[in-house]
């Protein structure tokens, strides 16, 4: 299954699965989500998989699944989620040819990509659970690049903060105190 082209690189072509519900108010008359993902899967528009009355799952589109070494942590989180997942975003089909009215714009095995794309607020934007042979694919690319850093602890500056900072102020502006330091209760009561 394993389709290699450069060592920082992978692809593979990969079906976003779509499944159709009815929805339940009059605003939104059907919900649209992905649900599943075909490794390796042919070239495909909205052709129906699976129909349960009104319930309908089709193979909305084939993409290809990029992986690049420098995402390879975005690639760790999504393989270490509660449900080891990929994401499939759908942004709006302008050109009004799919049924949904939406398009299958990108899948990714980057929890950090989905993120920049669920941010953007215009997109459909969806885990899904990720078959064993793909996330066997991600992992053996995560392993062949993944590099741990080292924690470093920060060392923090030797500029003392503590020490008394009277007589800062603007030098232009003769004044009786510090403009900085709170007024004490030294002064005299005024008499009216």
């Amino acid at each position: 299954m394993s389709s290699r082209t450069e060592s920082w690189k992978r692809e593979l072509p990969v079906g976003a699965v779509v499944r159709r519900t009815p929805g339940v108010t009059r605003w939104a008359r059907e919900v649209w989500k992905p649900v599943a993902v075909i490794p390796g899967a042919p070239d495909a528009f909205w052709k129906e998989l699976v129909r349960d009355g009104e319930v309908v799952d089709y193979h909305a589109a084939t993409v290809t699944m990029e992986l690049f070494r420098a995402d390879v942590e975005g690639y760790l989180v999504s393989l270490n989620m509660t449900v080891p997942s990929v994401w499939i975003i759908m942004d709006r089909d302008e050109s009004r040819k799919s049924p949904s009215g939406w398009f299958v714009s990108a899948i990714t095995a980057s929890a950090f990509e989905a993120q920049g794309a669920l941010d953007s607020g215009e997109s459909i934007v969806e885990p899904v659970p990720v078959p064993e042979s793909l996330a066997a694919w991600i992992k053996e690319f995560v392993d062949l690049h993944y590099i741990e850093e080292p924690f470093k602890k920060r060392r923090r500056d030797k500029h003392r903060t503590d020490q008394i900072e009277d007589g800062k102020g603007d030098a232009r502006i003769s004044q009786e105190s510090d403009v900085f330091r709170a007024p004490s209760n030294s002064r005299k009561p005024r008499v009216h």
